[in-house]
């Protein structure tokens, strides 16, 4: 079996010595090891691509594997925006690549002139907001 993991680590252990535990990638079945994080878990098994960037359609994967930078984004159990390199990978769990979503600018699916310009109007629309969310 090939793997792309270290197999005996002077703190970690031997790799022999850890759960397995399997999850779903795209519809496709992986192994990896309890404490593993989805990130760590599927680089193991080969899989580089997580996710495609929204402006320019091209391929994300690991950057930072920290949690700043957000590229690892995956779909979790149907719940989306979940970081792939901070999550651990449970037994059963799916994982879907990261979906391109619309832009939240997109001319197209929102009226830009109820957009507020500044952050006085931002404040303004929410105070008019939860007034509005009050009398209901």
């Amino acid at each position: 079996m090939k793997t792309n993991r270290i197999l005996d680590h002077p703190v970690l252990g031997k790799l022999a010595d850890q759960t397995p535990v399997t999850f779903t990638f795209d519809n496709k079945t992986f192994e990896g090891f309890q404490g593993d994080t989805i990130a760590s878990a599927l680089m193991a098994n080969g899989v580089r691509k997580l996710r495609v960037q929204e402006s320019a359609d091209t391929p994300r994967g690991i950057y930072c594997n920290i949690g700043h930078c957000f590229e690892c984004r995956v779909i979790v159990n149907e719940k989306t925006g979940i970081r792939a390199c901070m999550t651990l990978i449970e037994d059963q769990m799916v994982v879907e690549s990261g979906q391109v979503l619309p832009s939240p600018l997109d001319p197209t699916r929102v009226d830009l002139e109820d957009m507020p310009r500044t952050y006085a109007e931002y404040v303004e629309k929410g105070k008019a907001k939860k007034e509005d969310d009050s009398h209901v």
